[in-house]
């Protein structure tokens, strides 16, 4: 019994060593007003609950990116999410006063989600949809990567070790899903990169699956094509990567 006892001791020893590097997180959730007039709102993301550096960024972050998605009142300045679903909703209802025969309701909702961590980086997913009239809403996902050694946010470039080598590299990956010679211009199959020239997305994450570059709707190509991802095995972009931790 004595080397069964030890082995169970040791498995548990390593599970709870693996999930310090974790962090722990809670569901921020909010919602606007429930009334006849105001528009449908919900946030909902994680956040987290250690007093540390770290924690502090993950939440000003997505708390500043969530102010960011709402605001919609120019004469509120907000600066909390409860103050950015109070801008939309003034925003919305100031539409409805000018054109009450012609509005139609307007929706919000931000979902959040932890999609990659290891013991150096970790990586958010906000996911988005806003509709404030017209032909249809607005759908769009971001990424937000944090460095978890040093507490910070990081930018994309911060990403790589040389951007625009791994750019030339995306590039090929990119014609060969999208079926595009390289003898040809990168537009050459309809797509709309500007002046012609293939860039990175303004969005890139870590995923289990590998480096995901997602373009959304309208940052080049049509709302009717879609949001455009491409995900690039660790196993050939880690010559790329300035920074990769243990699974």
């Amino acid at each position: 019994m004595r080397p069964i006892f030890s082995f169970i001791c040791l498995f548990v020893l390593l599970v709870s060593c693996k999930n310090q590097d974790k962090l722990t997180f809670e569901p921020f959730i909010l919602h606007g007003d429930a009334c006849a007039d105001c528009p449908e709102v919900s946030v909902s993301y994680p956040k987290a609950l250690e007093n540390t550096k770290l924690a502090s960024t993950i939440n000003t972050a997505l708390e500043e990116e969530t102010i960011s998605i709402l605001n919609f009142d120019e004469d509120i300045a907000a600066s909390t999410p409860e103050e950015a679903i109070k801008s939309f909703k003034n925003g919305y209802l100031e539409l409805k006063r000018l054109y009450s025969d012609e509005t139609i309701g307007w929706e919000a909702k931000i979902e959040g989600n932890v999609i990659y961590e290891d013991n150096v980086l970790l990586t958010v997913e906000l996911d988005s949809y806003i509709f404030t009239g017209g032909a249809h809403g607005y759908s769009s996902k971001q990424f937000l990567n944090f460095d978890k050694t040093k507490g910070k946010e990081l930018e994309n470039r911060q990403l790589f070790i040389n951007q625009d080598e791994f750019e030339r590299f995306a590039e090929i990956k990119f014609r060969e899903q999208e079926k595009i010679p390289m003898d040809k211009s990168i537009n050459h199959t309809g797509f709309m990169f500007e002046k012609d020239s293939f860039h990175l997305p303004e969005n890139i994450g870590f995923t289990e699956k590998g480096i995901q570059l997602r373009y959304n709707p309208y940052e080049v190509a049509s709302y009717a094509d879609g949001p455009l991802e491409l995900t690039l095995p660790y196993e050939e972009v880690k010559k790329f990567l300035a920074r990769r931790g243990k699974s």
